[in-house]
């Protein structure tokens, strides 16, 4: 196995939170796991990106190359497209459908959705609706985590399992809200 994983959006949105569950899943399979450090500012506002690469044999580099991402996670929909260059050919890319407007000269988002739906693979979600619908609005990035799922290549129950490991010290409500939006975006999954 091997997956190599962009994470990307803007600082508050949770990304950090996916490359753990993720982290957490893939290191109960034993599997080997580097991630790079965050770029950009992980306050909230600013743009946020993490290199993940997940493999069953030793990993060299942390940084994942042009064309190399098998999966780009994106909170954002221009943050998807910002980092399109490092998409493989047959990359996923999943994405959230809202856009995060944190500067003057953000791109019409009609322009932004025209150039997602050019690529082969793709999944875009209004998560934060999702959400808000479901009764975790505070589970949006885990909606997309779910949404994920087959393209990561991790079994539904390892996240499910990662999720309560992770935010099993926050209480079950929490664990529970969290499994709860993961089924909702795993319904989206392809």
């Amino acid at each position: 196995m091997k997956v190599d994983i962009i994470l990307c959006g803007v600082g508050g949105q949770g990304i950090l939170s996916i490359a753990t569950i993720i982290g957490e899943a893939a290191m109960n399979e034993n599997l080997y796991i580097k991630q790079a450090e965050v770029h950009g500012m992980s306050q909230r506002g600013g743009d946020v990106q993490s290199n993940l690469r997940i493999s069953s044999n030793p990993i060299a580099s942390d940084l994942i190359p042009k064309g190399g991402a098998d999966v780009i996670i994106s909170m954002e929909p221009m943050e998807a497209l910002r980092y399109l260059p490092y998409l493989s050919k047959e990359g996923w890319i999943i994405t959230s459908s809202t856009p995060f407007v944190n500067i003057p000269n953000y791109p019409d988002i009609e322009v932004i959705k025209a150039e997602l739906q050019k690529l082969p693979h793709v999944i875009t979600l209004d998560i934060e609706g999702k959400a808000k619908d479901a009764g975790v609005p505070r589970s949006a990035n885990v909606i997309l985590l779910g949404a994920a799922q087959k393209a990561l290549g991790i079994e539904y129950e390892k996240l499910e399992d990662a999720i309560r490991r992770v935010f099993g010290r926050k209480g079950e409500a929490i664990v529970e809200a969290n499994i709860k939006a993961l089924g909702i975006g795993a319904s989206y999954s392809k």
